[in-house]
C-alpha cells in the first residue's frame, strides 16, 4: 500500500484485489459479422462480449493456447494458433470492484463458420460490426475496447490488425484509461 503522502494529486490509491489473466477472441465470418456471446453468467451477466476465458495457469497454458481452447469450448471449432493475431493487451484495475484483469485480445484472421445458438454461458449470436455500439456492452468495451479494435482494424502490416495496449482504471464513478502502446501509433 502506498503511503498517502506519496500519492500525487488526482492519483488513485492502489486497490488490493485478485488478479486474473484471460483472453478475448474476436471471430468474424465471411461477411465480416462479429461473433458475440450474450452472457447469462458473471462477469458481464446480461451483456455481450467476445468469447474467451481465463488462462489455465496451473498447467502453464500460453495466452494463444487459451484462446485456441476457449474457441473450441465455446464456438466448437478448431483454430490454428498461426491464425490468431494478438491485437491487444488490456489491463483493467478493479473491474466491477472485484478483480484486476489482464486480457489478451486475439483476432482470428480467417473467416469462421460457427452456428449461432445457446451454450452453457449464454447465447452465441452474429452481429454486423455497425450494430455493436447499440448492443448491451460492458462500459469498458463500449467506451474503450471496441473503439480501439475498430481504430486498429486494418492498421497493421499488409492490412492486418494493428496492436494496442491499454490500462483501464475502473475505480470511481468515471473510467479513466491510458493507451500505453499503439502500433502503428
Amino acid at each position: 500500500m502506498q503511503d498517502p503522502a506519496n500519492i500525487l494529486p488526482g492519483e488513485k490509491e492502489p486497490t488490493s484485489l485478485p488478479y486474473k489473466i484471460a483472453c478475448l477472441c474476436d471471430l468474424r465470418d465471411k461477411d465480416g459479422r462479429v461473433l458475440l456471446l450474450h452472457r447469462i453468467k458473471a462477469p458481464n451477466k446480461g451483456l455481450c462480449s467476445p468469447i474467451g476465458g481465463k488462462l489455465e495457469m496451473d498447467i502453464g497454458e500460453s495466452p494463444a493456447q487459451c484462446a485456441q481452447r476457449e474457441i473450441m469450448e465455446e464456438a466448437g471449432i478448431h483454430v490454428e494458433i498461426s491464425d490468431l493475431h494478438h491485437s491487444g493487451l488490456i489491463a483493467e484495475t478493479a473491474f466491477e470492484g472485484q478483480t484486476h484483469w489482464l486480457l489478451y485480445y486475439y483476432r482470428v484472421l480467417v473467416p469462421v463458420e460457427v452456428k449461432a445458438g445457446p451454450m452453457n454461458e449464454g447465447e452465441l449470436r452474429w452481429h454486423e460490426e455497425s450494430e455493436i455500439p447499440n448492443l448491451p456492452l460492458p462500459m469498458t468495451d463500449r467506451e474503450i475496447i471496441w473503439p480501439m479494435v475498430h481504430k486498429h482494424e486494418h492498421s497493421g502490416v499488409n492490412g492486418r490488425p494493428g496492436f494496442f495496449a491499454l490500462h483501464i482504471d475502473c475505480r470511481g464513478e468515471k473510467l479513466s484509461w491510458t493507451i500505453e502502446q499503439e502500433t502503428p501509433a
